[in-house]
């Protein structure tokens, strides 16, 4: 049956789009957003033909998005784009651009142990939830990936592994390449095989299976499982030198209509309105279909507004440290000493003290960093050499030029803004990696001393190291350009030296290492803590199978720890309180996630009318699929979402008779009956806050109760300040974190 009528005009227009295509072949990818109306398309086919029909010749098409985005990628001169703008039916097109991966002990800092049985958060460990995996590929081959005691995939599965053989099983299930550029020319499938490790690490963090002696040259050796040991594992690879936004786009359309529960996605790119995201796009339509999408904050910090993947649709996770060091000690000449870390730990390395040099002192071009040529003519033959972090230079190549001018040993302190963190790395020669003020500390000895000499010593894995959990300094920090009245980052987990399955051989030997296959490695960055979330939304999935997406982030958001474990509060890499805007709600805590006693739920039609807050229909349309007519909509301000925080833009006729009221409305997934109090954590300074009722009576399951948030002016005080409101049961306590924003 013929779908489409076209008129003159559009014939017209593709007689056009023929004329301009022999102009030149300067094309760049596209993707074309155009409309699609409400059971419009009867089949695949149809939607395709529909496409197509945008487009000049049949050999443009890059992808053709059927699930959350209508539209496709396709590869266009400026004059072809131009012609098909004029065309019925198009909405937008948006430049292609690139986006980059944002680069265990963990189960036990978060009470999650497999092995002595402690996950009491959920019994079924994620059974029967099946994560998309948005990244670089992964190692099929790896045990973290073997499917003993795994049931087969849900029935709604209808994924296909690409790669060959029997690689997938009834763990990882699904193997798809996303990448346009890596498609086989005569149609053959190609395998998503991980060139990089990030999607073998991320994968194997959310959904991998217990790996008893797992370790990293010797250390960190325990049993290593995800955070869903019993989930299902579907890989999408959109990612190779880079991860083009149409290739995401096209992975989490795959995803979703594949069958998966939730999707982890550790990528980043600019921070752009969410209608030019694809990101942002291709997650509100995962969002429609009930799935529940967890993304990284990004490693830009600790810039504000550095944040990154900020629609409300999304969990965005921010990046802390755990309780585990691998340590290696610096021993001055004077005695001071100062705990760093190193994954390479010689057990032969002699304990003695060698001079100690600093790498600036030769003054050369990069010469603290210790970068490519900035040691020769400078003598550091038999000696300790001082060099600085550089987020452009590895360790790896500091340690090579070292070791190049006759260097025995390193030393890289961290500049200023990463304060007091410290990074476990792969050294390639006896090395400390020391927070800013060891090595402002070592470097002062060095300038005031005769002779400095120094030592190095390792000493393995240390646990219970404080304060833990702390942020890291290159977790991104909100506000959120995009939408700066909700709170992002919306939850933290951990993301520093975070050990999980690897593709490769790492390092350099060093001490007693166990056998050298299955290969881990120890990285960071929210790519790492993205995938422990997912891992944590899959196991509360498998327990509430019929909560939304918007109930599983309340949960986790509203139950989160804002101490660190020894009952501080959390620190950021200065050791300073850090703010909402680095923590979120908190750290997660799987235990309390699982068992919120209310959740702050928003459906899909309250998404929309929030966008029309921000956005013309037709934009608007762009990110739903289907045209909308925002006047037609209840139009939601940003404050006034229903969502687990709340964040309060004061404007500039702000006085003492103005009053701002925020309204939420939770729900109970509780006991019943359950009596809840409101207890407020005032905020110092330019705002006082009341709640009216004060008391919530639930008598019913999934009884839902409104609420006001009146929010007053103070006395003065911060350009921003915060507090928080609690509802307090015999059982639960729900928590919002409330954040203000002066003018």
């Amino acid at each position: 049956m013929e779908c489409f009528r076209f008129s003159l005009l559009s014939l017209l227009l593709l007689l056009a789009l023929a004329a301009v295509e022999g102009a030149g072949d300067d094309r760049s990818t596209f993707i074309v957003h155009v409309q699609s109306g409400a059971n419009v398309f009867l089949t695949a086919e149809d939607r395709m033909a529909w496409y197509q029909s945008f487009l000049p010749d049949n050999g443009r098409l890059l992808h053709a998005y059927h699930h959350v985005a209508s539209g496709f990628a396709a590869r266009l001169t400026q004059q072809e784009l131009e012609a098909m703008s004029a065309m019925p039916g198009f909405l937008s097109a948006i430049p292609d651009q690139t986006y980059t991966v944002l680069t265990t002990h963990t189960p036990e800092f978060l009470g999650m142990n497999v092995a002595q049985g402690r996950r009491n958060y959920t019994s079924k460990f994620g059974a029967g939830v099946i994560i998309g995996v948005i990244d670089t590929g992964i190692f099929p081959d790896h045990p973290s990936f073997k499917d003993h005691g795994m049931p087969p995939p849900p029935a709604k599965w209808k994924g296909r592994c690409d790669f060959n053989g029997t690689s997938c099983n009834n763990k990882l299930i699904g193997a798809r390449t996303l990448v346009a550029s890596l498609s086989s020319q005569n149609g053959t499938r190609v395998p998503p095989v991980d060139d990089f490790g990030h999607g073998t690490h991320t994968a194997s963090t959310a959904a991998g299976a217990a790996v008893p002696g797992a370790n990293v040259l010797g250390h960190a050796v325990g049993t290593a499982a995800g955070m869903a040991p019993l989930a299902h594992i579907a890989m999408y690879k959109v990612c190779s030198e880079g991860c083009d936004g149409s290739d995401i786009l096209a992975g989490i359309d795959a995803a979703v209509g594949d069958g998966c529960d939730v999707i982890s996605m550790s990528l980043g790119g600019p921070s752009i309105p969410f209608h030019q995201d694809p990101l942002a796009i291709g997650t509100f339509g995962a969002m429609e279909k009930g799935v529940f999408v967890s993304v990284a904050a990004g490693n830009s910090g600790p810039v504000d507004s550095s944040i990154l993947n900020d629609a409300p649709w999304m969990l965005t996770v921010a990046a802390s440290t755990m309780d585990r060091s691998i340590r290696s000690t610096v021993q001055l000449g004077d005695g001071a000493y100062f705990h760093g870390e190193t994954l390479y730990q010689p057990g032969d390395s002699p304990s003695v003290s060698y001079p100690l040099v600093y790498a600036g002192a030769s003054g050369k071009p990069l010469a603290v960093f210790c970068g490519h040529g900035s040691m020769e003519g400078f003598d550091v033959k038999g000696k300790i050499v001082l060099c600085e972090f550089n987020r452009n230079i590895s360790a790896v190549i500091q340690g090579g030029e070292v070791i190049s001018a006759g260097g025995v040993g390193m030393i890289l302190m961290n500049q200023f803004f990463m304060g007091y963190n410290k990074l476990a790395q792969a050294h390639i020669l006896p090395a400390s990696s020391v927070d800013y003020y060891a090595g402002d500390a070592i470097r002062y000895y060095i300038k005031s001393t005769a002779n400095p000499v120094a030592r190095i010593s390792f000493e393995g894995t240390i646990l219970g190291t404080t304060p833990a959990p702390s942020i890291v300094f290159f977790s991104s920090r909100g506000p959120s350009l995009q939408a700066p009245g909700v709170l992002k980052p919306d939850v933290t987990g951990p993301g520093v030296n975070v050990l999980a399955a690897w593709p490769f051989e790492v390092g350099m030997p060093s001490g007693p290492i166990l056998p050298p296959k299955p290969y881990f490695n120890i990285i960071s960055g929210t790519s790492m803590s993205t995938p422990h979330l997912a891992g944590i939304a899959a196991a509360i999935k498998s327990k509430h199978p019929d909560w939304s997406p918007a109930a599983i982030k309340s949960a986790m958001m509203t139950t989160a720890d804002i101490t660190d474990r020894s009952g501080h509060p959390i620190l950021d890499e200065q050791y300073a309180t850090a703010s909402f805007f680095a923590t979120g709600a908190g750290h997660v805590n799987p235990a309390k996630a699982a068992d919120p006693g209310l959740v702050y739920d928003i459906s899909p039609d309250d998404y929309l009318g929030y966008l029309c807050s921000m956005y013309t229909s037709q934009e608007v349309s762009v990110i739903a699929r289907r045209p909308i007519n925002c006047s037609t909509l209840t139009v939601i301000d940003d404050s006034l979402l229903n969502y687990p925080s709340i964040t309060v833009k004061i404007p500039e006729t702000w006085n003492s008779t103005t009053r701002i009221v925020v309204r939420r409305k939770v729900k109970n997934v509780g006991e019943v009956p359950s009596v809840y109090y409101a207890a407020i954590d005032q905020p110092d300074g330019v705002a006082t806050v009341d709640v009216y009722p004060r008391v919530l009576e639930f008598t019913e399951a999934n009884q839902e109760k409104s609420f006001s948030v009146v929010v007053s002016p103070g006395d003065g005080g911060a350009r921003v300040v915060q507090g928080a409101l609690r509802w307090v049961s015999e059982m639960h306590t729900v928590r919002s974190p409330i954040s203000f924003m002066l003018p």
